[in-house]
């Protein structure tokens, strides 16, 4: 682990990331020395601190510790997380003036290749997502949510779960962001109220309005998904993976196409660093 671009080995108990998930983070892939979306990353990372209100500067600092961590990896998967660092008076912020960023190494997940290939199952869950549009799009560390979501797919036989909010809108999968093809046009869930707005996901939409492909943003129900033809999930270590099947609180379950998906995959794929 590397602390304010030192070795680390521990982290001060105060630090407000442990005592109250003050902070923000990144997940992004390393091959042979390449930070694939390095800027768009970095950028993440800086709209989260301002949204947050947490003071870090230091990003050429960062940058060129994330960078020196790379360079002898050949696939391998850095966090980033910047935290407000220590200070202030219970939840108060006030007082606490000295972020810290602190990068990890891991190793890449096994299942994310054979998923690409073969492609994915997924049912829904039973749990949804708070609306706060404060949060709303952050990769922020209050992430409960996901844990209890991630609790409950683990006691299921399928590889992934969508996930709804309190009014019962898409919002995203439990590990990405999820787009899906129908009359002609692709959509993904807006992110105004909850999830997370994933690098991936950006680098889609940015794609597909490079090659003058109809992208919408929209609040729907699970019935769009059932008229759906194609269904793919996304985020920035797994790239594309095509979606085969949704099995629904009813029991039914649709399949779909990966025509449309597979193009996309290949198109984005190519273009990640």
């Amino acid at each position: 682990m590397i602390v304010n671009g030192l070795p680390a080995s521990k982290i001060d108990i105060a630090d407000r990331a442990i005592q109250y998930g003050d902070g923000c983070f990144t997940t992004m892939v390393v091959r042979h020395g390449e930070i694939e979306l390095w800027r768009a990353h970095l950028e993440r990372l800086k709209h989260c601190c301002e949204r947050l209100y947490i003071p870090f500067i230091d990003w050429d600092e960062l940058t060129q510790s994330v960078l020196n961590c790379a360079g002898s990896e050949t696939l391998a998967v850095l966090k980033v997380l910047i935290s407000r660092g220590s200070g202030g008076r219970g939840y108060s912020p006030i007082g606490a003036v000295h972020p810290v960023y602190m990068i990890t190494r891991h190793a890449m997940p096994i299942q994310y290749d054979n998923w690409q290939e073969m492609g994915i199952e997924l049912n829904v869950s039973n749990i949804t997502l708070a609306k706060q549009p404060l949060l709303a799009g952050l990769k922020h560390l209050n992430r409960l949510e996901q844990v209890f979501i991630k609790r409950e797919l683990a006691l299921d036989a399928f590889h992934d779960c969508i996930v709804l909010d309190t009014d019962d809108i898409i919002v995203e999968s439990s590990v990405g962001n999820l787009f899906w093809f129908n009359e002609n046009a692709w959509f993904t869930p807006s992110l105004n109220f909850s999830g997370v707005e994933g690098v991936m996901r950006n680098h889609v939409i940015d794609y597909f309005a490079l090659n003058g492909i109809i992208i919408h943003q929209c609040r729907e129900g699970l019935s769009t998904l059932q008229s759906a033809s194609e269904v793919f999930v996304c985020n920035s270590l797994m790239g594309v993976v095509p979606v085969n099947a949704i099995e629904y609180a009813d029991g039914h379950r649709a399949y779909y196409r990966t025509d449309k998906t597979r193009q996309v995959q290949q198109e984005v794929t190519h273009h990640r660093v």
